[in-house]
């Protein structure tokens, strides 16, 4: 493995290989998961295919297709792909055509719970507690016992399908208030019942999530974990507690990665992105009456946090000192000195997202020419067209 000194320290260079479990990336570089909109009738489409191909020969070491649902009512919009065996063929011509340029490929699996689109998906979303949902402009019904264990189910067989698409690995999906993040967070929790009140009932549903993936998978293709390390809004989960919760998943020995994240796509979207908030953008892109709705209240919901290299390295610091597991840095990483800065400090991938969309080549080019810069400007008018095809508008 080539390394380079810095600041008396020797850290792994970003293009050396690098494992998670039974996998070895070529280097240290995540596409991370970001809705493609490519997924029609809910099925893997020829563009969906290209998209993570032109990553792949880009150059990442993983892309990650992203918001594989475990349960169609789980779906964050019914054009969303849900893991069931009619989506294994095109699954399996999308891991064929990334391996094909040399990259490995991962398949995010979750639950989108009380932030699933009701009206989209036409059945009801679930959550810990009954909750208005802004975004769909319907109630949540509050999940039952017998939910939640068909639901933990259907983790571990998601994960065996990924196995049979050919995915070499599975990233569990556990934050930004989703099914498992919901349970999480003491604000969207309200439950009285085993799974509600401490943050050992509060855990359960996360850890058996991961647990069920790894009793279906054993160590056939690697597990990661999306975790989120605060949402963002008062009362909610944040660092103390997330902090346990990172040290019970290392200490039950189900997954082999954590990537850290942050924000509430419920309560607060923008507090993981950072940067422009295209509210204009947003709401054109939306039916009635959510488009009149984000028009009225995007303000309030989509708030403004300015931009800055490595934004979530300060939170993500605290569980590398923490964690003996490898991490994955996300949040800002857009050039080499941000790559550098997250392997100095322990960390052992980074993920980008943004900055591939407007330049899926930009890890190749950084490997030719390190003082290149991402020409990404981060006024976020990307993420709207998630529902049309996610790409930079500016590209």
């Amino acid at each position: 493995m080539s390394a380079t000194p810095i600041d008396d320290r020797v850290f792994p260079d970003i293009f050396s290989p690098g494992k998670i479990g039974p996998l070895t990336l070529r280097n240290r570089t995540i596409k991370a998961a970001t809705f493609e909109g490519r997924s029609d009738g809910a099925l893997v489409t020829d563009s969906l295919i290209e998209f993570h191909r032109r990553h792949a020969a880009g150059g990442v070491g993983m892309t990650t297709v992203a918001y594989c649902a475990v349960s169609p009512e789980g779906r964050t919009q019914f054009d969303q792909i849900w893991m069931r065996s009619e989506a294994v063929p095109g699954l399996r011509r999308l891991t064929d055509a990334v391996h094909a340029e040399g990259a490995a490929v991962s398949a995010q699996i979750g639950h989108a719970g009380p932030v699933a689109n009701g009206r989209s998906n036409g059945m009801p979303a679930l959550g810990p507690s009954p909750r208005f949902n802004p975004l769909s402009m319907r109630m949540t019904r509050a999940a039952t016992r017998q939910d939640i264990d068909r639901i933990v189910e259907a983790y571990g067989t998601a994960a065996e399908l990924a196995v049979e698409s050919g995915f070499d690995a599975v990233e569990v999906h556990l934050g930004h208030n989703y099914f498992a993040s919901s349970f999480l967070s003491p604000k969207v929790n309200r439950r009285k019942d085993r799974f509600g009140g401490s943050l050992e009932n509060r855990a359960k549903v996360a850890r058996a999530a991961v647990r069920a993936v790894r009793d279906a998978v054993g160590d056939r293709i690697a597990i990661l974990a999306k975790l989120n390390m605060d949402d963002g809004v008062p009362g909610g989960f944040w660092l103390d507690e997330s902090l346990q919760v990172a040290a019970w998943l290392e200490a039950d020995g189900a997954v082999d990665a954590l990537e850290l994240t942050a924000g509430s796509s419920l309560l607060n979207p923008m507090y993981l992105f950072k940067g422009d908030v295209p509210v204009r953008e947003f709401a054109a892109a939306l039916p009635q009456p959510q488009r009149f709705g984000v028009r009225m209240a995007g303000r309030a919901l989509l708030k403004d946090y300015p931009y800055r290299d490595a934004y979530l390295i300060e939170d993500a610091r605290q569980f590398r000192a923490a964690l003996e597991l490898p991490l994955v840095l996300l949040g800002g990483i857009t050039d080499r000195p941000s790559m550098d800065l997250a392997m100095s400090e322990g960390f052992q991938f980074v993920a980008m997202a943004r900055a591939l969309l407007r330049e899926p080549d930009l890890i190749n080019r950084v490997q030719q020419e390190p003082s290149i810069r991402s020409l990404c400007i981060h006024c976020n008018k990307c993420m709207p067209t998630n529902f049309t095809g996610a790409r930079c508008v500016l590209a």
